[in-house]
């Protein structure tokens, strides 16, 4: 069985194996089930000297937030509806870099999206025009990440959660949004849930598109582990899950064109050339804030050490859930079944797209446009209904 874990690798390898050093600390990471206060005093003593060396390690890869810039711009030239671009200011001096398309349009509800881990808005080049035809669609950068603002995490899971969730809400209440459709891919799906859980009154339906952290680790014994090997995992589990491309410094896009080739194909109807891999690049090479954020909230093997299954039943039951994967990704639809089985009495709908692998938006952006906009408007004509009943 395929672990979650793997959800994150495929950002980097489409076997789900990262190459050269890319993901080395994730898979060697320790494995130790007493793992607890040991690593806890590694973590403490050097929090402060992994900060400093992730803040300058960009500078000496041939990347920059000007760079940046100029390959999301590169992502989203094929679009033609027109939008706006902004930094949305939020709490602590941040601000969540925001597309937002069709503010205008009414009696529709509108649509959020949040990319996973390790991507950005510009991921959704193939989906936003379709999607934002006849209702608002934003796509922002979640903190951390992206363009968005690059702060300190908690070093606490629950606490790193708990900045995303509020990022998130302080995000809604600035640009005006009553209620939203939240649909969120990978990382973004478990804080989009997360999100949910927090503030129920604003989510009107969750899609989560391959979601990562939502099964809850395995019960495995690793007592049969080389010593070195668990020395090396003790050691590698202070680095951040992509610590490798920074620290290849020049280096750093050969590595992602080789490891994401595959992203000039997923990307051809709109560029025809390494505009996206470029943009994964720049998106991972800059401070890791999100990604450090993440790694807080994982457990050895990229596990979530809040698993999302356990806490769904405090989810409120009217609250619809689609859950999407790609027949060809290799994260089995597990979680979703699991989903669906948790929550008896709420609408749960599990769809998979043939042909797409885990970036389903992307392998077949048509058909995903069409499945979330069947979803999108099942949403409205539900709500109109509601609606007309209550003025009765």
């Amino acid at each position: 069985m395929i672990s979650d874990n793997q959800v994150i690798s495929e950002v980097w390898s489409k076997s789900g194996t990262a190459p050269g050093g890319l993901m080395l600390e994730k898979n060697k990471r320790k494995g130790l089930a007493q793992y607890g206060a040991s690593q806890q005093a590694i973590s403490s003593a050097s929090g402060t000297w992994s900060w400093w060396l992730a803040s300058w390690l960009p500078s000496w890869c041939p990347t920059s937030l000007s760079r940046l810039k100029d390959s999301e711009d590169k992502m989203l030239q094929s679009i033609t509806s027109k939008f706006s671009k902004r930094h949305v200011k939020i709490s602590g001096g941040n601000a969540i870099w925001t597309l937002a398309f069709n503010e205008s349009a009414e009696g529709r509800t509108p649509l959020v999206l949040l990319h996973g881990f390790g991507g950005g808005v510009g991921l959704w080049a193939q989906n936003l025009d379709a999607l934002s035809r006849e209702r608002t669609v934003y796509a922002l950068d979640l903190l951390g990440f992206g363009r968005s603002s690059r702060p300190r995490f908690s070093r606490d899971a629950e606490g790193a959660e708990s900045q995303f969730v509020e990022s998130i809400e302080e995000w809604r209440v600035e640009v005006g949004a009553e209620s939203m459709i939240v649909l969120g891919h990978n990382l973004g799906g478990y804080l989009a849930t997360a999100y949910a859980l927090q503030y129920p009154s604003r989510v009107k339906h969750l899609v989560l598109v391959e979601p990562w952290g939502f099964p809850e680790r395995p019960v495995t014994s690793d007592a049969g582990w080389p010593v070195w090997i668990k020395a090396v995992g003790v050691a590698m589990d202070s680095f951040n899950p992509l610590a490798g491309l920074r620290l290849a410094g020049p280096l750093g896009p050969v590595l992602v064109y080789a490891a994401r080739s595959d992203f000039k194909q997923k990307f051809s109807s709109v560029l025809d050339d390494d505009t996206a891999t470029e943009y994964v690049y720049h998106l991972n090479a800059q401070t890791p804030s999100g990604e450090e954020a993440f790694k807080n909230m994982t457990v050895p093997y990229g596990w979530a050490r809040r698993p999302m299954l356990p806490r769904l039943g405090q989810l409120r039951p009217d609250i619809p859930i689609a859950v999407i994967f790609g027949s060809r990704s290799s994260i089995n639809c597990n979680s979703g079944s699991a989903v669906k089985e948790s929550r008896p009495k709420s609408r749960v709908e599990i769809a998979v797209i043939r042909g797409a692998g885990h970036y389903v938006f992307a392998d077949q952006p048509a058909d995903f446009n069409l499945r979330v906009l069947q979803i999108c408007n099942t949403v409205d004509q539900e709500l109109f209904v509601k609606s007309k009943a209550e003025q009765k």
